[in-house]
């Protein structure tokens, strides 16, 4: 987990907290808000974890947001290792730098937002294309969380939930053309 900072058009600041999975490279959060404390990152972590279940460890920087007392207690009493960096060694925690890095050059260094509500909408629907479209070397030039595609007529027989076999169905699915659904993940709309 690590922080990104932004200003408005009006010159305001804003805060990002930016959550990535190691493993799979999903990017699970990019939450926006004017001021984030411990408190907002305990609120936010709470919530992923209820999500997406609980990850064996949490690497971050030494910020007063991710060291505080409260955070760390309810981390371990949780059952997940807060890991800390080295003080000054951004390099240790490479993915969620990356991360930032292709935020701020992708969107956030392309876009002018006039709030905090339209920077949150812009990188939900930002957030979708990374996570399901954009493929990656490590992962086999796939993308973390690939959308699924199937055949209208596959689709169609278990939607419907019919036997494959059953003869008159055997026709209809012949004469349907063998166009692809795309059957998407749900859209990112809201806060993580």
């Amino acid at each position: 987990i690590d922080f990104v900072h932004d200003k408005l058009s009006n010159g305001r600041s804003y805060k990002m907290l930016t959550v990535l999975d190691e493993y799979t490279r999903q990017a699970l959060c990019v939450e926006v808000r004017d001021k984030m404390g411990s408190d907002d990152v305990l609120e936010v972590m709470h919530r992923l974890l209820m999500k997406h279940g609980k990850p064996e460890f949490i690497r971050s920087d030494n910020g007063g947001e991710f060291v505080a007392q409260h955070l760390q207690d309810w981390l371990r009493k949780v059952g997940v290792r807060p890991i800390q960096i080295y003080p000054g060694s951004p390099w240790e925690n490479g993915y969620n730098e990356r991360f930032n890095g292709i935020l701020r050059q992708e969107l956030l260094n392309t876009e002018w937002f006039h709030s905090v509500k339209q920077a949150q909408v812009a990188i939900n629907i930002w957030l979708k294309e990374y996570n399901h479209i954009r493929p990656y070397h490590a992962l086999g030039m796939r993308p973390p969380v690939p959308e699924t595609l199937l055949e209208k007529r596959e689709f169609m027989v278990q939607k419907l939930g019919l036997d494959k076999n059953f003869e008159p169905l055997q026709s209809w699915i012949a004469e349907m053309k063998p166009e692809c659904l795309l059957i998407e993940q749900p859209h990112l709309t809201g806060p993580c």
